[in-house]
């Protein structure tokens, strides 16, 4: 890192930070539980990884993956479909592994924070309420009982990296755990519809497009007042908003 001329700084909020110096990205987490995550996650998962360099709690050291995003939500992808489908097959390799130790979130936590998302969606007039109720609606195909499996946990499309058609790693493990395999799949393709049937094609699987669409809205649902209070926009085209409006 001698010599590097700039910082960048990739994300930064009141709970975490990641800065990227040369190739190397320090990711700052005053929760160390999430790190631990990570760390564990990163060496059980058979898929590409980012090399850890090192730990000095809060600071972890990662070797950049070569490659770039597979899409940023928002933005039209210009990934070829040969390289979703990778990405799908990827995922299918995750699923597969043998449970990670720790357990995910609970069915009826989720369907809890759900509930209470809506409900201040509504209160503070952030979305118009047919709107949520209907997403609402659409969200519970998700609330059901399902087999876990090695789940990422925050498979947006921003943490996939590929060179041509080969994925070359998978990045930000903390939400790693057991939980529905649909929910990867639905995190994956959040914005980006278009590529579903080459990511399920990708993951070789009879899979249920009602409830990663499910997955979609309840996502979305849960996630805006924490884009919002973090100083991300939900509202730009083609992110979380617009998710929701394609349902109605």
């Amino acid at each position: 890192m001698a010599g590097v001329a700039q910082v960048e700084v990739v994300v930064a909020h009141h709970e975490c930070a990641t800065l990227r110096v040369g190739d190397v990205f320090l990711k700052i987490d005053g929760d160390q539980a999430r790190t631990d995550v990570e760390v564990e996650a990163m060496a059980m998962a058979p898929i590409p990884t980012p090399e850890v360099l090192w730990r000095k709690p809060p600071v972890l050291a990662l070797a950049a993956l070569p490659g770039t995003p597979l899409a940023r939500l928002g933005e039209p992808s210009t990934t070829p479909p040969a390289a979703w489908a990778a990405a799908g097959a990827a995922v299918r390799m995750l699923h597969d592994a043998p449970l990670p130790p720790w357990p995910g979130r609970s069915l009826d936590g989720i369907a809890s924070h759900l509930d209470a998302e809506c409900e201040w969606l509504i209160a503070n007039d952030v979305l118009p309420a047919g709107l949520v109720t209907r997403n609402r609606q659409v969200a519970e195909a998700a609330l059901r009982p399902w087999t876990p499996v090695f789940m990422h946990g925050d498979l947006q499309v921003a943490h996939v990296f590929v060179d041509g058609d080969e994925i070359t790693g998978v990045i930000d493990w903390t939400e790693a755990g057991q939980g529905d395999a649909l929910f990867d799949l639905a995190i994956l393709t959040l914005g980006h519809e278009e590529h579903l049937g080459d990511v399920v094609a990708g993951y070789g699987a009879d899979v249920d497009l009602d409830v990663i669409r499910a997955w979609w809205s309840l996502r979305s649902l849960q996630a805006i007042r924490w884009l919002v209070e973090h100083g991300f926009d939900p509202f730009t085209p083609g992110c979380e908003v617009d998710v929701l409006r394609a349902r109605l």
